[in-house]
């Protein structure tokens, strides 16, 4: 049983009945026909709560659509869609829709003369977000026809969206005398933090960029800054990292330590650092600092010293993002029960797409599956501790229980790297922040701290090749200014070496024998119950602890090889261990030896997705796995909520 809308969706709907929203003809589909033209008018303050945040303060009447009267536009069905929207999309191209819809229910209005919205940002708008639409079996509404209500750059349009750039563009001037180098130790702001992060990216073109994963349900981007010998592009066997903070937003230092870190990479490149240089070219860096930019603004509100240890953890959906993650470890547990059945790369289940999914975590997802990831890291705080998978119980009923993964050894060094360098990790005294956790080295595996579930660490592990530590950088979540540059001391070197680690065990190439790469080729160890798969270009990196390992490579069609390999306990450079795979022989074919994949099928990811590597679709949407079509000729699950506005009800949003 689907849940009760979300309240402003309610409230929306009975707040007003609609009115025939396109008095032109329609078609017999009921979608709106005519276009309008432009004219002179009359400008008007702007008076619209849903369109008051556009760029422009002045609207004219009759607009677009014919509407006569401000009350004419609040009661009709358009402007209650754009008021909602944002719910019934789930936070998705938010508010970029509502501002392109704004454009045209409240066109604007300057000098007496009206201006249309570009066609170009409206055509672009409807190829990235058309998807979700489709997801939730709602036509794209006719009003956003982007070739009757918009006109070209050379007629003289303007691009509706520019308020969402507005102060992210601008660059904000070093005081007189700094030198580029220069690196602020403040609390950084969205605007702040945007403008940092390009400008660092502008600062070092040839190795760095910046680009989004997608919005926050608010509509901030998640802004990535990238660092690499060819930036934006994957390069055959360099491994990939990333590191994300602030996934709970008034958890502000990681935040902070990812925007100076993106900084101090940058300057230590150009002047000529060997160890920078050397990891940024054979490093893929990619760090998010904010992946909950909306609570970041709640707990800011209320300022560092003053936060609570609750206000703007969740994001604007009230949604705690590190519970929002796919329980997989459930599963993984009961697949572990069976010798027979692969416990890796687990497939998302279906139902987890009927709960309420964020934005922020969507991103996240489609980020891991668009980039092969080796190697991850979370920044909390709250204490001072490093943690590693599983984050839940093997037995749910346990609140702390140690519970690890097949990659034991692996990960308790990855925690190592970090805290064994880490120096308040490493005092000695018991008294301080984090103390309980010296007699375990300042680091822990995460159920036996406290077990819960829907983690992002625990979903890395289980549904892709990437291992995810969490890292908490003090007791204080959201520490005073003055307390940053000892914090950014404290953790330098830490972050550093752990990046370093992503070169630890061995790498390579599978291959056929005509030198054709084998994508989603196994590679398994031997004693370790934990596969990866290869790349696209058939490279692949398996992060192993010192030791020998029998290593064995195989993929369905082919002749599995095995290979023996000796990790030297001092090697900080992944060994190269290619693979070449021979068709198996005419004849019945072989299975392939070792643990089978069961059940899949239904858990699948929605949009014809492969579970072990890329998207089989590129514009694989999760919501589709939720809102399915409706069966029968029924209307969809949304047009109930409609049905209060009057006999006029918007037939143009139906498909069928």
């Amino acid at each position: 049983m689907r849940p009760p809308p979300p309240l402003l969706l309610l409230a929306a709907l009975a707040a007003a009945a609609a009115q025939p929203g396109c008095p032109l003809a329609r078609g017999p589909a009921g979608e709106c026909h005519g276009p309008w033209a432009a004219h002179s008018a009359t400008c008007v303050d702007m008076q619209l709560r849903t369109c008051s945040d556009v760029a422009y303060n002045q609207t004219t009447f009759p607009t677009l659509l014919k509407h006569r009267s401000r009350e004419a536009v609040e009661s009709s069905s358009e402007y209650i869609l754009l008021s909602v929207l944002h719910h019934l999309l789930e936070g998705q191209c938010n508010p970029d829709l509502r501002l392109l819809g704004c454009a045209v229910l409240a066109p604007r209005c300057e000098g007496g003369h009206v201006h249309r919205p570009c066609r170009h940002v409206c055509e672009g708008l409807q190829e990235a977000c058309q998807s979700a639409f489709d997801a939730i079996d709602m036509a794209w509404p006719y009003f956003l026809d982007c070739g009757h209500y918009f006109s070209s750059v050379e007629e003289g349009c303007y691009d509706p969206l520019e308020k969402l750039r507005e102060g992210l563009d601008a660059d904000e001037a070093l005081p007189s005398g700094l030198p580029p180098t220069f690196i602020r130790f403040t609390h950084h702001s969205y605007a702040q933090m945007v403008r940092v992060l390009r400008r660092t990216a502008a600062r070092c073109a040839p190795i760095a960029k910046t680009y989004s994963i997608g919005r926050s349900f608010n509509g901030k981007e998640l802004l990535v800054i990238e660092f690499s010998a060819r930036p934006g592009q994957h390069e055959l066997m360099e491994p990939e990292v990333k590191l994300i903070g602030n996934i709970h937003g008034n958890e502000v230092a990681g935040r902070e330590m990812l925007i100076y870190l993106a900084q101090y990479l940058c300057s230590e490149y150009l002047l000529g650092s060997p160890r920078i240089q050397r990891l940024l070219n054979t490093t893929r860096i990619h760090l998010l600092p904010s992946m909950n930019p909306d609570g970041y603004e709640v707990a800011a509100a209320e300022g560092a010293g003053y936060n609570g240890w609750t206000s703007g953890r969740q994001n604007a959906q009230n949604l705690d993002l590190n519970r929002n993650f796919p329980d997989l470890t459930s599963e993984y547990y009961r697949l572990a029960e069976s010798r027979s059945v692969r416990s890796d790369h687990i497939p998302i289940p279906q139902h987890y797409w009927w709960g309420k999914v964020a934005p922020e975590t969507k991103a996240i997802m489609k980020w891991m599956r668009t980039t092969p990831f080796v190697l991850s890291a979370s920044l909390h705080g709250g204490d001072l501790v490093v943690s590693y998978p599983f984050d839940f119980s093997k037995h749910p009923q346990e609140e702390k229980m140690f519970s690890p993964t097949p990659d034991e050894k692996i990960f308790k060094l990855l925690a190592r790297a970090y805290a064994d360098v880490h120096p308040m990790m490493m005092d000695r005294s018991e008294h301080r922040c984090g103390g309980n956790f010296l007699k375990r080295g300042s680091i822990i595996n995460g159920a036996d701290w406290y077990s819960f579930t829907g983690g992002m660490s625990d979903f890395n592990y289980l549904h892709s090749n990437c291992f995810e530590i969490t890292v908490e950088l003090g007791c204080v979540k959201f520490p005073p200014e003055e307390a940053l540059y000892t914090i950014w001391q404290h953790n330098k070197e830490p972050l550093l070496n752990f990046v370093e680690m992503v070169h630890r065990g061995i790498k390579g190439v599978v291959m056929d024998k005509f030198g054709k790469p084998v994508k989603n080729a196994r590679i398994l160890v031997k004693g370790i119950r934990h596969d990866i798969t290869t790349a696209p270009d058939g490279d692949y990196w398996r992060l192993l602890p010192p030791g020998s390992h029998i290593v064995i490579a195989q993929a369905p069609g082919y002749s599995k090889v095995i290979k023996k390999v000796t990790i030297p306990a001092r090697m900080k450079r992944a060994g190269r261990v290619d693979f070449i795979l021979q068709p198996l022989g005419p004849g019945p074919k072989k299975l392939l030896l070792g643990p089978r994949r069961i059940g899949s099928g239904p858990r699948d990811p929605p949009g014809g997705a492969s579970p072990y590597g890329e998207p089989e679709d590129p514009g694989w949407e999760p919501l589709g796995g939720r809102r399915q079509p409706s069966a029968g000729g029924s209307k969809p699950w949304w047009w109930s909520y409609f049905t209060s506005l009057s006999q006029h009800k918007p037939r143009w949003l139906l498909k069928y």
